[in-house]
């Protein structure tokens, strides 16, 4: 009798356990729903015409199919000139700022030295600073320097690293025997040779992934460009397509501030599609839960 009970009690926490599985389901699903019909609304509305977008019918399927609008952003010689200096911005604050975060946290993850434990965690407090804050002082400053008038204030801050960079690579090397470090001493490497050598080699897959995400932060950014660009030809590709919203909208030709929009996310959407497993692996490897 007291085993048929068991069987009953364990039949009915399964029975328990799928419904709860599938309610959490549900909810996800119409969680992913929600997240997701935005960029679909968005992709279906450049291919839209202007009457079809102000019928006030809600709907994903254009009728007629309207693909002029793509060429006709190509076309324009501002946006472009934005993509351009985008680039402008993302390469050389990749290269150099990808150098110096690397370096920063092979030094916090196998260099000793006094107050290093501190050093690191004020470092890392800074995170916690919204661009808010800092925005008016840092104007103030490139102001007074001349180069709010170039893309400067946005490529050479980022030579000096990514506080969120530094902390990933630290937990990634912090993932490796030390005896590694021993041993290329005892061969009579100095510092920078054991990191170029030794630990740059090993941390190339973090490194690539992180360098993929602030591609991506870079690409989208759109505050920081916003308040520092004030020549018309310096301006990143968001502040291009803020400014054909503030055109078009006005023409109510909403279809191509939508194409516009979908060409600005392309790079980012296949680089994140392409580097997805190798994204979720670094993340994972950092220890973050």
């Amino acid at each position: 009798m007291a085993r048929h009970k068991d069987y009953e009690s364990s039949g009915l926490v399964t029975k328990k356990k799928k419904t709860f599985n599938i309610l959490i389901f549900i909810l996800l699903s119409l969680g992913a729903v929600c997240m997701v019909f935005p960029l679909i609304y968005m992709v279906a509305t450049s291919f839209m015409t202007k009457n079809q977008i102000l019928s006030g019918t809600l709907t994903v399927i254009p009728n007629p199919v309207l693909i002029g609008k793509y060429s006709e952003v190509l076309s324009k010689g501002s946006f472009l000139s934005g993509m351009l200096n985008s680039i402008k911005v993302a390469v050389p604050v990749l290269l150099v700022g990808g150098f110096t975060s690397s370096l920063a946290a092979f030094g916090f993850a196998k260099m000793k030295f006094r107050g290093n434990g501190i050093v690191f965690l004020a470092l890392l407090a800074t995170i916690m600073i919204p661009f808010a804050v800092v925005m008016i002082p840092q104007f103030v400053m490139f102001t007074k320097l001349g180069w709010t008038n170039s893309l400067l204030p946005l490529i050479i801050p980022g030579f000096f690293g990514n506080i969120s960079i530094i902390f990933f690579l630290r937990q990634n090397l912090l993932g490796i025997p030390n005896d590694l470090m021993e041993a290329a001493k005892l061969d009579g490497c100095g510092y920078f040779k054991i990191y170029y050598k030794i630990f740059l080699p090993l941390m190339k897959g973090a490194l690539a992934t992180q360098l993929m995400l602030w591609f991506m932060g870079i690409w989208n950014d759109y505050l920081a460009p916003t308040i520092f660009l004030r020549s018309e030809k310096n301006w990143t590709l968001q502040v291009v397509i803020r400014s054909f919203n503030s055109y078009y909208a006005i023409q109510s030709d909403y279809a191509l501030i939508m194409a516009a929009s979908v060409i600005a996310m392309i790079p980012t959407m296949l680089l994140f599609f392409v580097f997805q497993k190798m994204i979720i692996e670094s993340i994972a490897i950092s220890g973050i839960k």
